[in-house]
């Protein structure tokens, strides 16, 4: 992958993720190809509302569980993992 201005590299259930400056979180477990966590049955789940209101994306960001990663920046050296 060539480098991005202004970008910022964080780690997502241990892959690292370059992306452009003002990317959301949920957006670079996207691009890393990670869910954010499993149905009741198993099933990958991702984010649906895009806007913090349907909980779909949450995440442990920084240690921090259950945060809605729509609406987080990423930020360089975060640590993301899936719920």
């Amino acid at each position: 992958m060539h480098e991005l201005a202004n970008s910022v590299t964080l780690t997502v259930n241990d892959i690292s993720v370059t992306v452009a400056a003002g990317t959301t979180v949920a957006a670079a477990m996207l691009i890393a190809g990670v869910s954010t966590r499993r149905s009741v049955i198993g099933e990958p789940r991702g984010p649906l509302c895009g806007m913090g209101i349907c909980f779909e994306c949450r995440a442990t960001i920084d240690g921090v569980p259950h945060q809605k990663s729509c609406q987080i920046l990423c930020a360089d050296g975060m640590m993301v993992r899936t719920l």
